[in-house]
């Protein structure tokens, strides 16, 4: 089977195609939203996967967007993702960890009581969880955003470079950069969230200067073998529905392309009734760019293999599945049956739900 077959990927091998989605589970140490021992537990269970992406990690504190999220910019961060990736490397696994701004997907609690920020002070139509004083969370809408300055963004560039220094100071294999599902360097992209009449607005080139601006300071800090981005083609949620985001990606691909990054990874609609992505887009974006690809989105064992054969995509990310099956490459290996997740456990809380689901037994 293709998911059970090595793969180079930048300066590492994996053991398998088989990819953790990244997966926001609220699980940090407050205050200051720092990794813990029982998120090291968590995953080390799942490093039999080829490669593990973290849950989305702010870069700064204009960054965070949900309660107990992890961040990547203090001395406690790295000191505590270190026993995230030393936990993972013990068990054999490889670990990047996806660097986060949530742009206007965010809440005042955050920010002092002031708006959330991003490229054109237009709200996005959408709630994001947030705990109150006893850690109870619940979905709360998002305000409408203020419009960051010129003179802002080029922090916001700097604190993504900082951020991916920190990572490699806490001992992760690389960084994958997240530009889709509605935040900040997507808001960028598209042309229905970014109304700008600066440098960083108006055309498609503009609209992805900011990525391409990221994804050049990481890779020049770290190795642009060690970078991996993700993009959704697809996603329409969230005031996300550019007539032009496919263009705008397959131009942002051939320019990640240039830059060299290990691969580009893919979020596809997941919903019931979400739109076919296309053979003609798959084809381009194969033709614009050389890397490594991987798809997420509502994949089975089947649909991966499938992918994989016709030389579509080189790895496939699955996420709820690895949730209550932490051996999940050994389940589909094998046929084994699959446990159901709890749903409610998803967002805060202790190692129910997070780090007490167990491996499969035969018996």
């Amino acid at each position: 089977m293709t998911l059970f077959q090595s793969l180079e990927l930048g300066k590492h091998t994996l053991n398998n195609r088989i990819v953790m989605a990244p997966m926001t589970r609220s699980r940090t140490t407050q205050p200051g939203n720092i990794p813990n021992k029982m998120m090291a537990e968590y995953y080390a269970q799942r490093a039999s996967a080829g490669l593990i992406i973290t849950e989305a990690t702010q870069i700064s504190p204009q960054g965070q967007g949900y309660s107990f999220t992890p961040g990547i910019h203090t001395p406690e961060h790295i000191e505590g993702w270190r026993l995230v990736t030393d936990a993972v490397h013990r068990e054999g696994g490889k670990i990047f960890l996806q660097l986060w701004h949530v742009g206007r997907m965010s809440h005042a609690s955050f920010h002092g009581g002031e708006a959330p920020v991003a490229p054109s002070a237009l709200n996005p139509d959408a709630k994001v969880w947030v705990a109150d004083d006893e850690g109870v969370g619940s979905m709360v809408d998002c305000p409408t955003p203020r419009a960051l300055l010129w003179e802002e963004i080029a922090q916001i560039v700097t604190d993504y470079r900082k951020a991916a220094i920190n990572a490699m100071e806490a001992g992760f294999d690389g960084v994958e950069i997240h530009a889709a599902n509605g935040y900040l360097l997507d808001q960028f992209l598209r042309s229905t969230s970014n109304v700008r009449q600066d440098v960083y607005g108006g055309n498609i080139e503009n609209r992805a200067r900011l990525l391409i601006e990221v994804a050049t300071v990481i890779a020049n800090a770290i190795g642009s073998e060690r970078v991996g981005v993700r993009l959704a083609p697809f996603i329409t949620a969230r005031g996300m529905n550019c007539p032009q985001i496919i263009d705008a990606i397959l131009y942002s691909a051939g320019k990640l392309a240039e830059i060299g990054v290990a691969y580009l990874h893919l979020s596809e609609a997941d919903w019931d009734d979400a739109p076919t992505v296309s053979l003609q887009f798959r084809e381009a974006l194969r033709d614009i760019y050389p890397g490594k690809i991987i798809v997420a989105g509502q994949y089975n064992q089947e649909k991966a293999e499938a992918i994989l054969s016709r030389g579509l995509a080189d790895l496939v990310a699955f996420g709820r599945p690895f949730i209550a099956n932490p051996d999940f490459p050994k389940r589909i290996q094998h046929r084994w049956p699959l446990a159901e997740l709890d749903a409610t456990t998803l967002f805060g809380g202790d190692r129910k739900g997070y780090s007490d689901y167990p491996a499969y037994c035969e018996e």
